[in-house]
């Protein structure tokens, strides 16, 4: 669909003013370090900015994207056209309770890490296990992002979702049709991974390796984690600090200590990602600046000036070798965004 990046930046920088970027590099907004530029890139720091943009998208007929922290998203070389925003509202406040266990009210672009840093030294429990998991929590609930055998759908208690999917029904000149809507956990399907919420958005790889997209759609997502309540309860601060130093060594021993790096596949039932990749000996290979990590096959690493083909590539490699040798269909854990040829 064709957009004029000049008028949208006309139109909203007086709403923005140095939010507001054009051609923004998002290598510099992932992980991985690599895509081309967004034709815009916005930062949103509350719900209120949220609903502005996308009245604007719709009735202009502008493509939005928005994301979170970039920590499972491989952005195309070719960039993203329209306009991409982060989510960055980083209020929170703990609602205590009687019997020493709390809500914790959390918007959706607090960081899961920087958050676990002010939680444990106040002794309270409940999110520790997700020490070293870089990413705010709304993309964490969004996949249901965990560790050691626990995951954030296990603490979670409800969220609020700005619902906009009417929005990619049709035009609106005046109204746009938005809509704020609770939710309990057990609205959301959450399981390993998953939640309804990416049910229709994974990128699929098929049995040639050819990527398969969800159709674009005009506000991605359309249903947007504003808010979350999660369950905390108290403990000693320093069991938690044992607790802390216990995790961030057991994940070192798992993880790649470089930058530039992140996990690629669900691990499917019964065996690890890491180790059938491992096993039809692609631990180590290269693609350009690309590597699949020695330490852990299930993480692509970028060396240094990689370029996303280049790591796609060898997420393709992998995905085909594992099939054709163990006949395992690995399903992406990343976002795969933006104008991709291959």
């Amino acid at each position: 669909m064709f957009f004029d990046s000049e008028q949208a930046y006309a139109i909203l920088y007086p709403l923005f003013h140095e939010r507001l970027h054009a051609r923004e590099p998002l290598a510099q907004h992932c992980s991985f370090e690599v895509g081309g530029s967004a034709d815009l890139w916005l930062t949103l720091e509350n719900s209120a900015d949220l609903e502005v943009l996308i009245r604007a998208a719709t009735i202009h007929q502008w493509p939005l994207l928005l994301v979170g922290g970039g920590r499972n998203i491989i952005f195309a070389d070719a960039g993203v056209r329209g306009i991409v925003a982060r989510i960055d509202a980083q209020h929170y406040e703990i609602d205590e309770h009687a019997d020493n266990t709390a809500t914790l009210i959390a918007d959706a672009g607090v960081q899961w890490s920087d958050l676990l840093e002010q939680l444990l030294p106040l002794g309270w429990a409940g999110l520790e296990f997700g020490i070293g998991i870089p990413g705010t929590l709304g993309a964490g609930l969004v996949s249901n992002a965990g560790a050691h055998n626990q995951d954030l759908g296990q603490t979670l208690e409800w969220i609020d979702v700005l619902d906009a999917r009417t929005c990619n029904s049709g035009k609106y000149d005046v109204f746009v049709p938005l809509v704020k809507r609770h939710y309990a956990r057990e609205d959301l399907d959450l399981s390993y991974r998953h939640s309804r919420f990416r049910a229709d958005r994974y990128t699929h790889l098929d049995p040639n390796g050819k990527l398969i997209f969800a159709p674009r759609q005009l506000i991605e997502p359309a249903e947007m984690v504003i808010r979350l309540g999660l369950r905390l309860h108290r403990e000693d601060p320093q069991r938690l600090a044992t607790l802390r130093n216990q995790y961030v060594q057991e994940r070192q021993a798992l993880e790649p200590a470089l930058p530039r790096t992140g996990p690629i596949f669900k691990d499917p039932s019964g065996s690890l990602a890491k180790d059938l990749i491992a096993r039809v000996d692609l631990a180590g290979k290269t693609m350009g600046k690309a590597q699949i990590n020695a330490q852990n096959a299930n993480y692509v690493t970028n060396l240094g000036g990689a370029t996303a083909k280049e790591i796609m590539e060898l997420i393709v490699v992998a995905h085909q070798r594992v099939l054709a040798e163990s006949g395992v269909d690995l399903m992406l854990n990343v976002e795969i965004l933006g104008e991709w040829a291959i």
